[in-house]
């Protein structure tokens, strides 16, 4: 992302709709899986901290941050002075079979090589760990902050599953989420598209009544996503895990 993109996210990701919503659904679906307080995490590309304070909230002990971005790892450090090192995801600096919980989201649709990415993922995770993954959903939503974010695409669900199983995951969970904004949200990125209003990140619209009316259309909105299984959605939940030998 742009330094400037990050600069707007360290400042609204605690209080913003779609940063506190989207934490809530990562953590409900780690509560899941009932992982240990004490088990290895990484989080891959960290950006400004998002998930390490999801983690930290949560009692995670074990946690581990990597990201390309000088920018994103002085952010990190600033808010958690933790253990986040400078690193590419397509060559994560860890050792094979390390990991009880990766979490990738909104990472692997930045880089050139996506399958590089989750074979990655693939090789430090331990036999019987989890990937927890979040990517931007189709393409006809591409906008100003795709490109803000300097993304390299949108998926579709079905293309991350096959990625994930080819790399040798079992994909355990899927679904979209985020899919009761996906009509407002298709009219304001093409809106913005025609007019390119003076912006470093989508997220600075916003005000506080605003914020609170799509808090609450958003919570709704990932607790039922994971049982109704919408056929659309701003973004993907993929939950897959590595089988033990």
């Amino acid at each position: 992302m742009k330094d400037t993109t990050f600069a707007v996210e360290a400042a609204i990701e605690a209080e913003h709709w779609w940063f506190v919503g989207r934490r809530k659904l990562f953590i409900r679906e780690i509560a899941r899986r009932r992982i240990e307080l004490t088990a290895r995490v990484l989080d891959l590309g960290t950006s400004t901290g998002t998930n390490l304070r999801m983690l930290r909230d949560s009692g995670f002990s074990n946690v581990a941050g990597l990201d390309l971005s000088e920018e994103a790892l002085r952010f990190c450090q600033e808010k958690y002075r933790g253990n986040v090192i400078k690193g590419d995801v397509t060559r994560l600096p860890f050792l094979h079979d390390q990991a009880d919980l990766v979490l990738a989201t909104d990472v692997i649709e930045h880089v050139d090589d996506d399958r590089a990415a989750i074979r990655e993922i693939t090789r430090v995770l331990k036999p019987g760990g989890v990937a927890l993954i979040a990517v931007p959903a189709f393409g006809l939503l591409w906008g100003l902050q795709d490109e803000f974010a300097q993304h390299k695409r949108r998926y579709r669900k079905r293309e991350v599953e096959a990625i994930l199983s080819d790399t040798g995951l079992i994909v355990e969970r899927s679904y979209y989420f985020n899919y009761l904004l996906f009509l407002p949200i298709l009219f304001a990125r093409t809106l913005l598209r025609l007019v390119r209003p003076n912006l470093s990140s989508e997220n600075e619209i916003n005000f506080p009544l605003m914020n609170r009316i799509l808090s609450v259309v958003f919570t709704f909105d990932i607790a039922t996503a994971p049982f109704i299984r919408p056929p659309f959605g701003v973004s993907v939940f993929l939950l897959a895990t590595k089988p033990v030998r």
